[in-house]
């Protein structure tokens, strides 16, 4: 056996694509979808409660009826819609490159 200050240390290859722990690189055309899908929703959820909060602050400081259902139309829907197109792109772009990568 040789002494473990002889032994080289193996790095692993370096992995592209993580994003937070999660190797976007690697997914496959479902997995894409549904996380293109889920990032879609927490971004419609996300905006429409903020939203909702912006209006509640809004109607009670100037006592004013707007109605909460813009935060909805105006906001999260919008807010939601690209933000799926955009990740739906991004990773079927990515899923495309390592198609055609093999």
């Amino acid at each position: 056996m040789t002494p473990a200050s002889q032994q080289q240390a193996v790095s692993p290859a370096p992995k592209t694509g993580i994003f937070l722990g999660i190797p976007l690189g690697d997914l496959g055309w479902f997995a894409s979808l549904l996380m293109g899908a889920a990032t879609g929703f927490i971004a419609f959820f996300a905006t429409t409660f903020l939203g909702i909060v912006g209006i509640m602050i809004y109607n009670s400081t100037t006592h004013s009826n707007v109605s909460y259902a813009l935060s909805y139309q105006r906001g999260g829907l919008i807010v939601g819609v690209v933000t799926l197109l955009a990740a739906w792109g991004f990773l079927g772009s990515l899923w495309v490159k390592r198609m055609f990568r093999r």
